[in-house]
């Protein structure tokens, strides 16, 4: 019972936060699909929490732990290079210069990748067959959030973007 009142506590919040895009009528815009994979990552947190410090040196623990240590340094790192290189109108994702430094020059979306990384990661805690669906479920999410999101950033940045998405991957370097 308390997994859901946290549950509908969290979804409230991500509702909050994703109250725009989620009014798009279209459902193109890249925070339509973002919602759903941040629905997904809590989902399995919740599904997880108990197993978090169980058999600390297991190795799917092992595995978690870093997972969750490359996604909180990836959001960390993206985050800060949006705010002070992307130059942000307003929202930090709205940024007005292409980012290419850091993480953004060997991938397009660090952040997305941070997201990847935390579903995984709390994946590995305790895998099960449900925490796979929502595992996999979070990732194709991701993917379809970065798609779209490639497109809106094609319109904003045009050849720029065009010519940087040839140089980089799109979550992990040096694969796809």
């Amino acid at each position: 019972m308390l997994k859901l009142i946290i549950f509908a506590i969290a979804s409230v919040i991500i509702i909050w936060v994703s109250w725009a895009p989620l009014q798009v009528r279209d459902r193109r815009s890249h925070g339509f699909f973002r919602f759903f994979a941040w629905e997904s990552i809590v989902a399995l947190i919740l599904l997880n929490v108990e197993y978090w410090f169980t058999e600390p040196f297991s190795m799917p623990q092992l595995i978690s732990w870093l997972l969750l240590c490359a996604s909180l340094f990836l959001v960390a790192h993206g985050v800060r290079l949006l705010r002070v290189i992307g130059k942000p109108r307003g929202q930090f994702e709205n940024t007005t210069t292409l980012v290419k430094l850091g993480a953004y020059r060997l991938i397009r979306h660090p952040l997305y990748s941070s997201l990847l990384l935390l579903a995984w990661g709390v994946f590995f805690k305790h895998p099960s067959l449900l925490g796979s669906a929502l595992a996999l479920a979070a990732t194709a999410f991701l993917v379809a959030t970065a798609r779209i999101e490639e497109r809106e950033n094609m319109n904003k940045f045009g050849n720029d973007y065009a010519a940087y998405m040839e140089t980089t991957k799109m979550f992990i370097p040096f694969v796809f």
